[in-house]
């Protein structure tokens, strides 16, 4: 994050604008919408900002004019600058001296002399909306803005509003902060919220009232049983967003990427329980106990896997301990890693003219060799797809050859696919693993078997960076 979002109260404080043209009119206009008190220091002051001025007068804390170059006694008793001309030595004058005073000074059109930077801003009192660019592409920003200003309804201050005038009576009802929230999402998102949009407060108040008393406290919570996908955030369903920002409590795996988890809820709890080769953080058994637990004690849990929960993730066998105990759940499928790392490598798992059917395989090894039935794999016409197979990768080319796969089969092995830190390396099945022993392959990797492979070279479309 380049820069900490922050909204301030600048109501009856005094501001100073730097510059008397069109720019500084409007950041003026923003700074007395939001009780400012300006001072506009600047050698010529144009009529609309003396007009603006005149006709929004304070009282013994009135707005200031000062027709005159910046110095930096005018900044005394300011809380924020802001310079807005298009003179670049003033503006850093002006930064420089704000700076020294260790004042926040948003420098127009040039982020990188100031220390502060006035978003793009949605205005639906008392919510607000700001979001930034860094200064980097203000034209996004205004187009950014466009489209939410679409989204957010003109009457989302007034619903603002009814909840807070309610805060007290949820407070007295809930004792349980999570109860508190549940009780808000589930009024913030039905008729109430449809009422108070619509302008009907008093009915929207009457039926939040009447839902509140008809509310008991929450005892067990729910369990969600998510799959994160391969890597690629954009490859979530629209239901994995929702339970991931309705969760209290975040359990995830290793193979769940760090841009996936950073969309769950900012303030849940997150417990690591990712496993990897001859090393647990926790059993399987202790997992399926803590999901328990945390739901018997009323909250929702999400438990947030890689790839799609029942393929080679252990979901079914969570979802049994919950079902055992009487906890409600709900399951979410994922793109799984064969799925989305394929198709993020151009490698059709199927094709009329190569593979008639897909075969999906676990290549963890057990006491270091691998008890598969290798006679079913041997058709030409199947894929192979072998997850978590890169420390056996030598015995996998090794028996599938033995076992009469033909030793050109094309094979390849996708490091992080979906990811920009994706890697795609292709070869034979007589060749591949001393390939591979060059390079410093990392999990988590797929592994594909079959003329399929062949297709890379022409229909790889995803390029990493």
């Amino acid at each position: 994050m380049d820069f900490l979002p922050l909204f301030l109260q600048v109501k009856n404080q005094r501001c100073l604008v730097v510059g008397g043209g069109d720019v500084a009119l409007r950041k003026i206009r923003l700074l007395v919408s939001a009780g400012a008190i300006v001072r506009v220091v600047a050698p010529c002051i144009n009529q609309d900002i003396q007009d603006f001025i005149a006709g929004n007068a304070f009282g013994s804390r009135s707005h200031q004019l000062l027709t005159k170059p910046f110095a930096p006694a005018d900044l005394k008793d300011v809380s924020l600058v802001i310079a807005a001309t298009d003179k670049k030595a003033v503006n850093q004058q002006v930064a420089d001296s704000a700076r020294t005073q260790n004042l926040f000074v948003n420098v127009v059109d040039d982020a990188e002399i100031g220390n502060a930077i006035m978003p793009a801003i949605i205005d639906r009192s008392p919510v607000m909306v700001a979001f930034s660019t860094g200064g980097k592409a203000p034209v996004l920003a205004r187009l950014l803005r466009e489209k939410l200003e679409a989204l957010l309804p003109q009457g989302l201050g007034r619903l603002a509003q009814l909840a807070g005038d309610c805060r007290h009576l949820v407070k007295a009802k809930f004792s349980k902060i999570n109860d508190r929230r549940y009780f808000w999402e589930k009024v913030l998102q039905g008729d109430v919220a449809e009422q108070a949009l619509a302008g009907n407060i008093k009915q929207a108040k009457n039926l939040l009232i009447q839902q509140l008393n008809e509310t008991a406290e929450q005892k067990t919570g729910e369990v969600y049983l998510v799959g994160g996908g391969p890597g690629d955030p954009d490859l979530l369903t629209f239901k994995a967003l929702r339970l991931m920002q309705q969760a209290d409590v975040v359990l995830h795996d290793r193979l769940v990427s760090d841009d996936v988890l950073a969309l769950c809820r900012r303030d849940a709890d997150y417990i690591y329980v990712g496993k990897k080769r001859n090393s647990h953080t926790r059993t399987q058994e202790e997992i399926n106990a803590l999901l328990v637990n945390l739901a018997k004690q009323g909250k929702r849990v999400l438990r947030l896997k890689g790839g799609d929960p029942f393929i080679f993730g252990r979901g079914g066998e969570e979802i049994e301990s919950l079902s055992d105990e009487g906890i409600p759940f709900q399951v979410v499928p994922g793109i799984t890693a064969a799925s989305g790392c394929a198709s993020y490598a151009g490698i059709p798992l199927t094709h009329r003219d190569h593979a008639q059917s897909v075969r999906f395989i676990t290549g963890h090894l057990k006491n270091g060799s691998y008890a598969l039935n290798w006679q079913e794999m041997l058709d030409p016409g199947q894929t192979l797809v072998f997850y978590m197979g890169l420390m056996g990768l030598s015995q996998i080319c090794q028996k599938l050859v033995e076992h009469g796969r033909d030793p050109h089969t094309p094979i390849a092995l996708i490091q992080k696919g979906t990811t920009p830190e994706q890697r795609i390396f292709i070869g034979t099945l007589a060749n591949f693993a001393k390939t591979i022993e060059q390079e410093q392959v990392k999990a988590p990797t797929l592994i594909i078997v079959g003329t399929v492979v062949n297709l890379h070279k022409k229909l790889n479309w995803f390029v990493p960076g």
